[in-house]
């Protein structure tokens, strides 16, 4: 597996556990999945032996700094050169596996006006606009890529993806039904239209896609909790405890870091009158995320019911104070999964 094709190990189960958006993309780091390929990669890049073998270890030990100081080096030796457009193109993904998005875009950007990037390449750039919050840009390459692929539903799920963050629902609803249609299989795409169902108020209809979803999951090798998350919030909406619980345990069972998924079942325990286990779910919520606010305030709520009044007001202070620090969400959503 080359290093482009590690970078596009697309919608496997989750590095992902689906938010954030994009550590998801990245299958394993170069070397680790099949070496034969990835050393014929590195020498294709046509290095000095000893430079190649520096490379190579590098990756071996997920050295990203060296490999990328490697990488940009020899391409500036000659930058206009297409043995610079592929040092560059290699780099960019290497960039990318770092988290270093807008370095990954510059060399991906760089490479590309001396020769055209390959289809994954593209792809991946567009992931690392997406990261930038540059959504017009990953657009522009996205529908570029759709337009020369049909039969490949993952660029049309990205540009549905993007109609989401900009309250879209209509118009990725429509990409996400062609989506299915081209890939039944795809979990994430059912829940994109679970969520977006649901932030219309067609709830029967997110309840259906959740679902499916929920129950393609759990035949992953490892099941990603948010489809169990996302149904479970749109049942407490229908009032549909029991449900909302089962999915939430099952949530938690996938991933037991998920702070939200922790903060959804204590609201169900608090409102089935079980405090005591209510405020122990709460709690397991701020210590896996201390920024969120909102267990802060059940909390709060649920300590003043028993009585606790100096344990209500502490964590009242607690919730006003992350409230006012918080970042505002770009759209007033959260994001999908």
């Amino acid at each position: 597996m080359t290093v482009r094709r590690q970078i596009v190990c697309l919608l496997l189960a989750q590095v992902f556990s689906w938010p954030p958006l994009l550590i998801s993309q990245v299958g394993t780091v170069p070397g680790a999945a099949s070496q034969t390929s990835t050393e014929r990669e590195i020498f294709a890049l046509d290095l000095a032996p000893a430079l190649r073998d520096q490379l190579s270890k590098a990756l071996q030990r997920k050295d990203f700094k060296q490999a990328e100081t490697i990488l940009i080096d020899e391409a500036n030796r000659n930058p206009r050169s297409l043995r610079s457009a592929r040092l560059l193109e290699f780099a960019g993904g290497i960039f990318f596996l770092d988290g270093n998005y807008p370095n990954s875009a510059i060399a991906w950007e760089k490479a590309q006006a001396i020769a055209p990037l390959d289809e994954r390449s593209r792809f991946t750039l567009a992931m690392a606009y997406v990261k930038l919050r540059r959504s017009q840009w990953a657009s522009h390459e996205l529908q570029e890529l759709a337009s020369e692929h049909p039969g490949n539903p993952l660029y049309l799920y990205w540009l549905a993806r993007l109609d989401y963050d900009e309250q879209k629902y209509p118009e990725a609803i429509e990409k996400l039904t062609k989506v299915t249609a081209l890939d039944p299989q795809m979990t994430r795409a059912y829940d994109l239209l679970g969520l977006c169902y649901d932030y219309l108020g067609r709830l029967g209809d997110a309840i259906v896609n959740f679902s499916h979803s929920v129950q393609l999951n759990q035949a992953q090798t490892k099941p990603s909790p948010w489809p169990n998350l996302d149904m479970a919030i749109c049942q407490i909406e229908l009032n549909d405890l029991a449900g909302a619980e089962k999915n939430l345990r099952e949530a938690i069972a996938y991933d037991p870091s998920l702070a939200k998924a922790q903060y959804n079942l204590g609201r169900i325990l608090g409102r089935q009158g079980k405090y005591q286990e209510a405020v122990q779910t709460l709690k397991a919520a701020v210590a896996l995320d201390q920024q969120y606010p909102e267990p802060h305030y059940l909390l709060a709520r649920i300590y003043q019911r028993l009585g606790e009044l100096e344990l209500a007001k502490t964590e009242s202070e607690r919730f006003q104070q992350l409230r006012t620090t918080e970042p505002a969400p770009s759209n007033g959503t959260s994001k999908p999964n």
